[in-house]
């Protein structure tokens, strides 16, 4: 009778077991039937910690397993209401299947996991890309460092030894970079520098990363070193300008300037920056020179041709005042002092002028061209420049 008993007791206990492990074998058959929340509803009961038989399934494998294929179901749904039943499914099958892994010691479900977990990265891409497009930063720089995550499980970086996605790595970067997570951003984008992705341009963004960081000596070592690396390209040269610029660093800027310029002669906008630093270190002489290059090589470059005028107009003006601290008492000397104003601001009109056929509705070229029409005494073309400013 003992023995009768006590088989009797081992039935029942294995039946119990196998029927909080059904809970597991349904979810599957009713995911598979579409009826994804009735799915989640037993899914999460064998690992509800409230249940009393949780411990036949909360430490088995398979059931972290099917957890993570019915979160995956979820997110594939087209359905609004099966997708209101997890706020971020992807998350949830991410963990439930290294939670499997960690659980499965001896690998005996490996093979299975490793197929869903390829499908997830497809997921967990265009989750990623329709995140960015839509603007949550945070939500594509979640997924990018998922897919790198999984791509480290062991089992799937065996089949690839050595691969490296710098891709997903940059668009890490990228994701972190919009979503103003600049220490991210730079070790993302520093990881995809080492493997020569996108080459010098990516050194400009560990640069700018710095920069936002208010890390400046940052900013200028990554810009040395993409500089070095890439000493022909002038994406870097560029960006190392700039941030010279920025710093007020003109001799440096300079000396920068002048390689970015051997390295590319047709580059208008080079000989505008070369003219303003110029500009900046009061070498009108240099200045004049570098806004004519840049006219010679772009023959509609407004800005260059704006500099070149205001410089000479800003000359005219200088003269006035000097005209104004002769004594009253020299008369002739004062006049032959202003009339000198009368050459530069000659000198200033015809880019002025130019200035007005690039942008002709520019409220600061109509400005300038009134006021040299009027030192000139054309009263004519100051009306009309009146008129274009509304002030007549």
């Amino acid at each position: 009778m003992k023995k009768v008993l006590i088989l009797s007791i081992l039935v029942l206990i294995a039946f119990l077991g196998n029927a909080q492990k059904g809970l597991v074998t349904k979810s599957q058959s009713l995911k598979e039937a579409g009826k994804l929340s009735e799915a989640l509803q037993n899914i999460n009961k064998a690992i509800d910690p409230s249940n009393p038989k949780v411990d036949k399934t909360i430490g088995w494998p398979n059931t972290w397993e099917a957890r993570g294929e019915v979160f995956q179901a979820i997110f594939q749904s087209k359905d609004a209401e099966v997708k209101k039943l997890s706020d971020d499914p992807l998350t949830e099958a991410v963990n439930s299947y290294k939670k499997a892994i960690e659980l499965d010691a001896k690998g005996r479900n490996s093979n299975s996991i490793k197929v869903k977990l390829t499908l997830l990265i497809n997921d967990l891409t265009n989750q990623a890309v329709e995140a960015f497009n839509q603007n949550d930063f945070e939500r594509a720089l979640l997924s990018f460092e998922q897919i790198l995550d999984i791509q480290e499980i062991d089992f799937i970086a065996k089949d690839n030894p050595g691969a490296v996605d710098t891709v997903i790595i940059f668009n890490a970067g990228l994701a972190a970079y919009n979503a103003e997570n600049y220490d991210k951003a730079i070790k993302y984008y520093e990881e995809a520098a080492k493997y020569g992705y996108n080459e010098a341009k990516t050194y400009s963004l560990i640069a700018n990363s710095y920069q936002l960081n208010n890390d400046t000596l940052g900013a200028i070592a990554a810009l040395q070193k993409g500089f070095e690396k890439y000493p022909d390209d002038n994406v870097v040269l560029t960006s190392m300008i700039q941030l010279y610029m920025d710093q007020n660093k003109t001799e440096d800027a300079m000396k920068y300037l002048k390689m970015a310029i051997e390295q590319d002669k047709d580059n208008a906008t080079f000989y505008f920056a070369q003219g303003a630093l110029y500009e900046k270190m009061e070498d009108e002489e240099n200045a004049i020179e570098a806004y004519q290059n840049a006219i010679g090589v772009d023959k509609e470059f407004f800005n260059a041709y704006y500099n070149l005028g205001a410089l000479y107009y800003n000359k005219g003006v200088k003269q006035i005042e000097y005209a104004n601290t002769i004594p009253t008492s020299n008369n002739k000397l004062y006049e032959e002092e202003l009339s000198k104003s009368d050459i530069w601001f000659e000198k200033a009109l015809p880019f002025m002028e130019e200035c007005y056929k690039l942008k002709p509705d520019d409220n600061m070229t109509l400005e300038s061209l009134k006021n040299l029409y009027y030192r000139l005494k054309d009263m004519d073309n100051y009306n009309k420049m009146l008129e274009k400013l509304g002030q007549s």
